[in-house]
């Protein structure tokens, strides 16, 4: 009974979007109208509309959480449920395992799409009615898509006559907290660019591109980019320490796939900044927008289709991938004739002087530009070239060469924009203001050429320029009084120094990683960068739903105390796979990374050693940028709430 439930809420759900796309045609034109009976129509229309948009949402979130309780019952009687789990599994992986699926994912997309539509309808009042109008319209029209395809592709609520006996259990590399963490956030990213994309649709809708517009949809943008980069974050050292290969990013397919939403999201987040507190980059904003969802749509494309095959992709019938397509097609088709039949009507809006913060962000979107262009040839080309016939594999080499020299370009860019003034500003001005970041810069370069040679010279200039940018992000709180400045002006500090942390990270892992592969007996001792490893013994063990070989491994650093390591081979059942369990011991300046390996008929193990000088400092500076997100967030929020109280006191 509670799949029947669940499928009629969804059924429900899209029924009540139909209803709110005709509601928003109708409201949106009593909005022009003119004239008190077309007001007082307007009006009722409008609060319709919002309660409609309440409703689908309350709907859609009620088919998700039947979709987890049929998960956490083990209701084998359930496709979905019989395919991906298993009744002795553990109680977080039968919740997570709800949405460790492609059916249980698209349910999320859809109640996270209609959630953030109905969240518009109950806080939203900063908008002209009729852009509001327009706006749900638009929120509720990418939501039919989406129900349409859950109800005719992928039903997540599909009946299994006669039920299983039991379950084929979810697949083993997804049982971790990582799954209950990763996807979600990360979907809240992804989905709630959807949010951006429908204000856009709706201010190109009623000609109503400015400063209300954009403040309006600011604190989306802010939200779903900060979600985006905790998930991206999370998803990285997930893979990590899960899949034992010793890297935090491998540059695949569907891992840029969550990337390039993120590029167009840092874009348009500063776009929109300028639109609503200096009236700039309109047509940038608009255009940002739509790129920004059409990335996550391209990305819902390549998971969705079966056209990669990658640790992160769902196997399914290609022809969900061109029900995807389909949509795609139809949403940013659609709204890019919008915005070339509409963008000759947007004003200007204000001006600006090249030497200025605006040119310093619109030069800052246009290397993020570059850099997402690259990400999105390197990932498709392939698949491009695999159609018509020839084999191409495009990897990390191509992408680190091809993206390095344009990200340090990138990072002069957000060194000098907060320092710049907004409008006009003085170039000697910028460059005496700049003397303390090129100093930090230059002293960490010549160290670190003095240490390490031009052997990993674009490493060295990765922490040469990560020092110069952390100098530059506080720059902006100097002669300020800390306990008056603006939280959106923490946040951006910030999110700036985040940036540097995670960027001398990634320069630390290139330039500094030591890797050692041996093959050891019980009581031999293997060296990696300051550590000595014995292999102490290689004993079998038990988990709630596996089993392993797990050696102890007794390690030293220098004449340090030593302690223990315990990476594991371990077997599940259901369904069958063997995985590699990394144990890793996290200390100030890095990480020692362990990996065990097959034993042979002679008494020996393959350990796989890594030592890992600062790599913490890539995911400590992921969780400063979404830090910096949600400082200005707040401030925004909060200053907004006080021009209000006051407007309405006046």
């Amino acid at each position: 009974m509670i799949a029947e439930l669940g499928l009629g809420a969804l059924w429900l759900a899209a029924a009540f979007a139909v209803v709110q796309v005709l509601l928003a045609w109708g409201a949106a034109r009593a909005s022009s109208a003119v004239g008190e009976r077309a007001e007082v129509a307007g009006a009722e229309l409008m609060l319709a509309l919002r309660r409609v948009s309440l409703v689908q949402g309350a709907l859609a979130l009620l088919s998700f959480l039947l979709l987890i309780t049929l998960f956490v019952e083990s209701d084998m009687s359930v496709v979905l449920v019989a395919q991906n789990s298993h009744s002795l599994k553990p109680l977080m992986y039968k919740i997570a395992g709800a949405w460790g699926n492609h059916e249980g994912s698209m349910l999320l997309w859809v109640t996270v799409l209609a959630t953030s539509g109905a969240g518009v309808a109950l806080f939203e009042r900063r908008l002209a009615s009729g852009t509001l109008a327009a706006t749900l319209g638009a929120q509720a029209a990418i939501g039919l898509g989406f129900y349409a395809f859950l109800a005719f592709a992928s039903n997540p609520f599909l009946r299994l006559n006669p039920a299983a006996a039991e379950g084929q259990g979810l697949n083993p590399l997804l049982q971790d907290p990582g799954l209950a963490f990763h996807p979600p956030t990360l979907y809240l990213g992804y989905v709630g660019l959807s949010v951006a994309f429908s204000f856009a649709v709706g201010a190109l809708v009623m000609r109503d591109v400015g400063p209300a517009f954009a403040r309006a949809m600011r604190p989306w943008v802010l939200a779903a980019w900060i979600f985006l980069t905790i998930g991206i974050t999370a998803g990285s050292y997930w893979a990590y320490y899960e899949l034992g290969w010793g890297g935090w990013w491998f540059w695949d397919p569907v891992e840029n796939a969550s990337l390039m939403p993120w590029l167009a999201a840092t874009a348009l987040l500063h776009s929109v900044t300028v639109l609503a507190t200096r009236d700039g980059l309109r047509a940038w904003t608009l255009m940002l927008a739509v790129v920004a969802f059409s990335m996550s749509m391209v990305g819902t494309f390549l998971v969705r289709s079966g056209i990669l095959v990658s640790v992160h992709a769902f196997a399914v019938d290609p022809t969900r991938g061109t029900f995807i397509l389909a949509l795609l097609g139809i949403y940013i088709g659609g709204a890019l004739a919008l915005f070339g039949a509409r963008v000759g009507t947007v004003a200007q809006g204000s001006t600006f002087q090249l030497v200025s913060r605006e040119g310093a962000l619109v030069l800052n979107n246009l290397l993020l530009s570059v850099i997402l262009g690259v990400v999105f040839i390197g990932t498709l080309y392939p698949l491009v070239a695999q159609a018509a016939g020839v084999q191409l594999s495009i990897g990390a080499p191509f992408f680190n060469k091809a993206i390095a020299p344009v990200a340090l370009l990138l990072m002069l860019a957000t060194a000098a924009g907060p320092l710049l003034r907004w409008r006009r500003d003085n170039l000697n001005a910028l460059l005496g203001k700049l003397i303390w970041p090129v100093a930090a810069a230059g002293l960490s370069f010549a160290l670190m050429f003095v240490l390490t040679g031009a052997t990993h010279l674009l490493s060295v200039l990765g922490i040469a320029f990560a020092a110069g940018l952390a100098v530059a992000s506080v720059l902006p709180l100097v002669r300020r009084n800390l306990c008056r400045t603006p939280l959106h002006v923490w946040g951006m500090v910030v999110a700036h120094l985040g940036v540097a942390v995670s960027l001398a990270g990634m320069a630390a892992d290139s330039a500094f990683t030591l890797e050692r592969l041996a093959a050891v007996q019980v009581g031999d001792n293997v060296t990696v960068g300051p550590y000595r490893v014995t292999l102490a013994e290689v004993r079998p063990t038990i988990g709630p739903n596996w089993s392993a070989l797990e050696a102890k491994l007794s390690v030293r650093r220098g004449d340090g105390a030593p302690f223990n390591l315990f990476p594991q081979q371990r077997f599940f059942s259901t369904p069958p796979t063997n995985t590699n369990e990394a144990a890793i011991r996290t200390v100030l300046d890095g990480q020692l990374y362990t990996v065990l390996g097959q034993g042979d008929d002679q008494g020996r193990w393959q350990l796989r050693l890594w030592w890992k000088p600062f790599v913490t400092l890539i995911w400590l500076g992921g969780g400063l940028i979404a830090l910096g997100g949600l400082l200005a967030l707040i401030g925004r929020i909060r200053r907004e709430r006080r021009q209000a109280d006051a407007e309405a006191y006046a």
